[in-house]
């Protein structure tokens, strides 16, 4: 299906050095389009998307055009013949079309093609084999916009070939349907997800972790996550949860308060673990350090939206865990426990517009009152700032520093 001039590309395009890659490309003898994440959102009206695009032009090729042309490439995936090309201190990857042929022993191998409708035949889904060039014509090979429409998601043909062609595309098709699904579910597409299901053990534990984040934070999480553990998809990393209404809960009271989405703050709602748990799914899942700490301390440290109704409490506890970690705590609580004589949305802007105190005094004035070495220094701020919070931040710098000569 061909849509001319069907895009306002000024919602993809916003850098003169784009346009110079398209340049480059063209002065070649080749032909390059944006497709994916890119058409798709604008097509859904969204914004925020990466930039991906694709080109009948060779690595080399490309390669060369780009430095014909005064642009800086990367070489950031041979294997799967994609080059980065620097825009704007961005890396935007370029890849040449490709076909997927199965070998004799029955794997899948990718080589290259000039053929476009060859190259969307290999994409996972309807919706994600969209292309676009620059004049906003529009080249849709399998009905992907009719399919983004309607909310239909659903494979390029064979589920299942296309599903042993890449394994985390189970995790995908779950993921966008949680994101773009209006319909019920592809029949077919669920029988070949759950038939190849133990296949996902092949794929390494980020990917299939990214993908369950991305999937956390669509409009559609709590049904989507439902079906995956009726049909035991995650069983062999994840164990089931019974919390999805309260999922459901935190989705609705982010999208009233008009938060970002947290996908550690819905699998904590999903899971409510003990902190031995929190440690555990951590581990499971690989977070970084941080994400770790912060996961594992919703789980130890208790604080409840009642506790903080007050501007002296709140002020406290902001004090000693920071906004951020009462705003999350806070969700987290109404999400669980539901606290319907609550306005949670105006706590929450209390929360935001509560001023933090500054402690008022420094090691260097300890040190000033001829005070000396770190253990005691230490000790002695401790003690003064457990001093000043106690009193409700009221301590001026002048009494606690008389503190330090008593």
């Amino acid at each position: 299906m061909f849509k001319p001039e069907y895009l306002d590309m000024s919602k993809i395009v916003h850098s003169a050095k784009v346009v110079r890659l398209f340049d480059a490309v063209e002065e070649q003898g080749g032909i390059i389009r944006f497709v994916g994440g890119a058409v798709r959102d604008t097509l859904a009206g969204l914004s925020g998307f990466d930039l991906d695009l694709a080109t009948n032009l060779s690595p080399d090729e490309l390669t060369e055009a780009c430095q014909n042309n005064g642009l800086k490439t990367i070489s950031i995936g041979l294997k799967q013949a994609t080059v980065g090309v620097l825009i704007d201190e961005e890396v935007l990857e370029v890849a040449s079309l490709r076909r997927s042929v199965k070998d004799e022993s029955g794997h899948y191998q990718i080589e290259f093609t000039d053929d476009w409708e060859a190259d969307a035949a290999r994409r996972d889904l309807t919706i994600n084999a969209v292309y676009a060039d620059l004049k906003g014509n529009v080249f849709d090979y399998y009905n992907g916009i009719d399919d983004l429409e309607a909310g239909i998601v659903r494979f390029i043909g064979n589920p299942e070939e296309r599903i042993e062609e890449d394994n985390l595309r189970i995790m995908r098709f779950f993921r966008f349907y949680a994101r773009f699904g209006k319909t019920d579910m592809d029949k077919n597409a669920l029988a070949a997800c759950v038939k190849l299901k133990d296949t996902l053990r092949n794929v390494a534990i980020e990917r299939v972790r990214d993908e369950l984040f991305k999937l956390l934070i669509a409009p559609k999480a709590a049904p989507t996550m439902k079906i995956l553990f009726d049909n035991d998809i995650l069983s062999f990393f994840l164990p089931k949860s019974t919390h999805l209404d309260a999922l459901q809960r935190l989705a609705k009271l982010i999208s009233d308060a008009q938060y970002e989405g947290n996908f550690l703050r819905r699998l904590f709602v999903l899971y409510q673990p003990s902190a031995a748990k929190a440690e555990n799914l951590a581990n499971t899942l690989r977070f970084t350090k941080k994400q770790k700490e912060t996961f594992v301390s919703w789980a130890k440290i208790d604080l409840h939206p009642e506790n903080i109704m007050s501007a002296q409490s709140r002020q406290n506890f902001i004090y000693r865990y920071g906004k951020q970690f009462c705003i999350d705590k806070v969700l987290i609580g109404a999400a669980i426990y539901g606290y319907e004589n609550i306005n949670v949305t105006k706590l929450l802007k209390e929360i935001e517009d509560t001023i933090v105190p500054i402690f008022p005094v420094r090691g260097r004035d300890i040190v000033n009152a001829g005070i000396t070495g770190d253990r005691k220094i230490g000790k002695i701020l401790d003690k003064l700032e457990r001093q000043w919070i106690d009193s409700d931040f009221k301590m001026t710098r002048d009494e606690l520093l008389k503190m330090i000569a008593d």
